[in-house]
């Protein structure tokens, strides 16, 4: 009993290292007072998903959908004739005359703006990550050196073999996250226990995300990346929650205009935090203890094996 409140007091504190590191936001001004493109590039990120794609969903709320209720009512003292609302003519009328308005501002405006927006924000992020890599480089946040855990060094081979693995890694980590994505949504739906589930695999999905420029940038490899991240759980789970409590109890549009606009913002907060560093200090205190390895991309790890094998097979048929 005494182990089991040792190990869950230093999950929670590892935890907490995490969250704190998280909302470092101080990081995020530095940053962009260093660099024009940084805040050029937030700034869009702000204007796209914050000031469009939300504003437009605040306009429908607010305006549109009011609108269309004063056009096409759905109560009957509304309506001049009331034998003709008893019938319910009218009512089945404007109702049906509502739903095609509505779906049709979705299908030719929201759904259009939220791929323009998911492919544009992707790119954003990645001209983010890179501008910060530059400001990181030589500079420092309150005497701490912004280089993540030492120097460049990258874990694959020289040439055109070093190439050929990078994008066999990078390939597999989008399966990898592709299917560690289903299992954060089928998880949602579990009776009871799915929504905490589901934070905790919001929290570390999106943890990942951010911290996954810098691993590209220090090209550390995917089985020292997905290592480094199952052995030290608690912290990625406590650098995530931030993130996902700003989004997690929002409709999924909402959701997805609020972490488009505050994804860059962690990270930068990601690539100023110097991981190894935080977790060693935190882990000195527990004479050398360790929290151990938790296999969180283990299902996700199997799947995508799977599906790699039976692509193989079929290939060689």
């Amino acid at each position: 009993m005494e182990k089991l409140k040792t190990y869950l007091k230093q999950a929670i504190l590892m935890w907490l290292a995490g969250f704190r590191e998280a909302c470092c936001l101080h990081r995020i001004f530095i940053f962009c007072s260093r660099s024009k493109t940084l805040l050029k590039r937030t700034g869009q990120c702000f204007l796209l998903n914050g000031l469009i794609f939300l504003g437009s969903l605040f306009m429908l709320n607010s305006v549109v959908i009011p609108i269309l209720l004063w056009i096409l009512p759905d109560q009957c003292e509304r309506f001049g004739s009331r034998d003709i609302c008893d019938a319910g003519v009218l009512l089945k009328f404007y109702s049906a005359s509502r739903f095609i308005l509505i779906e049709l501002f979705y299908v030719l405006w929201f759904y259009p703006l939220y791929i323009f927006s998911f492919i544009l924000s992707n790119i954003w992020y990645n001209d983010i990550a890179k501008n910060a890599f530059a400001v990181m480089e030589g500079s420092s946040i309150e005497g701490e050196i912004l280089s993540s855990e030492g120097t460049k060094h990258s874990d694959r081979p020289a040439g055109v073999d070093g190439v050929i693995i990078g994008i066999g890694e990078q390939m597999f980590s989008v399966l990898l996250l592709s299917f560690f994505f289903i299992e954060v949504f089928a998880t949602g739906f579990l009776p009871h226990i799915g929504k905490p589930i589901n934070f905790v695999l919001l929290s570390w999905m999106y943890s990942y995300y951010c911290f996954e420029y810098k691993w590209n940038y220090f090209e550390m490899s995917l089985e020292k990346r997905l290592n480094f991240f199952e052995s030290n759980w608690a912290f990625f789970a406590g650098f995530g929650s931030p993130c996902v409590l700003a989004i997690f109890f929002f409709s999924p549009l909402v959701s997805y205009g609020v972490m488009a606009i505050l994804f860059p913002l962690f990270v930068l907060t990601a690539t100023g935090t110097q991981a190894e560093q935080v977790i060693n200090h935190q882990q000195r205190s527990w004479n050398g203890c360790r929290l151990g390895k938790l296999p969180i991309f283990y299902a996700a790890n199997n799947f995508s094996l799977q599906v790699l094998q039976i692509w193989k097979n079929d290939k060689e048929q």
